[in-house]
């Protein structure tokens, strides 16, 4: 139920922002386009953007379940995925939340900031991106998020009916794998935007599959 929940508020807030902030094409402009459009969004805005903050927390129960479902089977690929399905829930959280906090300030700053003033905010506002965005919330934690799946996959494999389930989930988080390196190389462009599009897909039917499997038994 909570990856179901995921999905559902991940695609509502992801439109909302798209439709509203031009996200995720914002996030490669400079402060001085950015900035402003952050603070333009109001206290609605922020408070969407503290949701999108809070829904990578969701992954910490989805572990729980995870480890509860398939821990009759694969005891240790259960038990690391539910790990690393909460490195990947505060990973992304951290990310996130820059936004309505920090930057929402600096956004604040900037508005009032004489010229002189900007080049700094401006500064801080890209090591920000590229070291709470860039690197925490988005490569540790789609890293996190990716081996999540792929572990909770593996120990899918290992049941008697969800074998060609665990198959797709390995498929889903080899594209994930490669669409986490979007901001090193422009060759994953598409496998990012297609990780976009599959992500919220593959949370509904994983979430479907774990609240059907109290129990699981070993293939044969």
């Amino acid at each position: 139920m909570a990856l179901i929940l995921a999905a559902v508020l991940f695609i509502a807030v992801f439109s909302y922002l798209a439709a509203r902030f031009d996200y995720p094409d914002v996030l490669d402009r400079p402060a001085a386009d950015v900035l402003p459009r952050l603070i333009a969004l109001g206290h609605a805005g922020r408070a969407v953007w503290l949701l999108y903050a809070l829904i990578p927390l969701l992954l910490v129960p989805a572990g729980v379940g995870v480890w509860v479902a398939l821990r009759g089977v694969a005891s240790g690929a259960a038990r690391s995925a539910a790990a690393f399905a909460t490195i990947a829930g505060f990973s992304m959280m951290l990310g996130l939340a820059r936004w309505p906090t920090i930057q929402w300030e600096l956004g604040q700053a900037y508005a009032s900031a004489t010229p002189a003033e900007r080049p700094a905010l401006a500064a801080l506002f890209t090591g920000l991106n590229s070291y709470l965005g860039n690197f925490i919330g988005e490569f540790v934690g789609e890293l996190a998020l990716n081996l999540f799946f792929l572990l909770t996959s593996y120990a899918l494999m290992r049941t008697r009916r969800r074998s060609k389930i665990g198959f797709a989930g390995v498929i889903v988080s080899v594209l994930g794998f490669g669409a986490m390196f979007r901001n090193v190389t422009p060759l994953v462009a598409l496998a990012a935007e297609v990780n976009n599009f599959v992500l919220p897909i593959w949370l509904v039917v994983l979430g479907i599959v774990l609240a059907r499997e109290p129990g699981v038994t070993p293939a044969p």
